[in-house]
C-alpha cells in the first residue's frame, strides 16, 4: 500500500471515531465499533493504532493543527491587536474547536497512559506548538508585558481549556441536578467564558 493509501485509511479510521464520538461516550466506543463503521478489519485498524487512546490521541493532535492554523493566521493578517480584540479572537477560535475542547475535558492522563511513547511525543509537538503560537501572539501584541507576566498567561491559559468544555455544555441531567439542589449557576458559551478568562489574564 502507497504512503498516499495509508494516510488516507488513516484519516478514515480517524473521522469513523469522530463519528462515533457524536453519539457514544469515550469508555465506550472499541476498536470493534470503529472496524465495523469503517468496515474495516480489527487487524488492519491495529496497523496504525494499537489502542482506542491512541486514535483519540491522534484526533486531539489534528484539531491541535487546525487550531494553531487559525492562530496563525490571526497574528499575520494584524499588525497590532487591543486587549478585547485579542480575547475576542481568541475566544473565537475557542469556539470553532469543540471537539478538543470535548476531548481535552477527558481522562487525558489514561489516554496519554494508554499511548506508545512515539505517539504521545507527536502529540507533544504539537501541544507545544499551540502555546509557542499563543506566546508570539502575546510578544507581537502586547509589548508591555514582561516574560514572566507571558508565562503566567500561558500557564493559566492552558490548563484552564480542560474545564471549557464542561463548564459550557451542560446536559439535561446535569442542568436538572444543578436546579434541585437550588445552585443559581451562570451558564456561559464557550465564546464568552474564553473572552472574558482571558480578558482577565491580560489586564495588569
Amino acid at each position: 500500500m502507497s504512503s498516499e493509501l495509508k494516510d488516507k485509511r488513516k484519516e478514515e479510521i480517524i473521522d469513523a471515531c469522530v463519528k462515533l464520538y457524536e453519539t457514544k461516550n469515550f469508555k465506550n466506543i472499541t476498536i470493534t465499533d470503529i472496524s465495523e463503521f469503517i468496515s474495516v478489519s480489527r487487524p488492519s485498524i491495529y496497523n496504525y493504532f494499537q489502542t482506542k487512546e491512541e486514535i483519540f490521541l491522534e484526533l486531539l493532535r489534528r484539531e491541535y493543527s487546525l487550531w494553531i492554523e487559525e492562530l496563525q493566521t490571526m497574528i499575520e493578517n494584524h499588525d497590532s491587536l487591543t486587549e478585547e480584540a485579542f480575547a475576542k479572537a481568541i475566544a473565537k477560535s475557542m469556539e470553532n474547536r469543540p471537539k478538543m475542547l470535548k476531548l481535552l475535558s477527558m481522562n487525558m492522563y489514561d489516554i496519554e497512559e494508554n499511548s506508545r511513547l512515539e505517539r504521545l511525543v507527536e502529540f507533544k509537538k504539537i501541544f507545544a506548538k499551540s502555546m509557542e503560537t499563543i506566546k508570539q501572539g502575546l510578544d507581537k501584541f502586547f509589548h508591555y508585558l514582561t516574560e514572566e507576566e507571558k508565562t503566567d498567561i500561558i500557564y493559566a491559559f492552558f490548563p484552564f481549556m480542560y474545564g471549557v468544555y464542561p463548564h459550557t455544555m451542560a446536559t439535561d441531567k446535569q442542568k436538572e441536578a444543578v436546579k434541585i439542589i437550588g445552585f443559581d449557576y451562570k451558564y456561559m458559551s464557550i465564546y464568552e467564558i474564553t473572552y472574558k478568562s482571558l480578558m482577565r489574564l491580560l489586564k495588569k
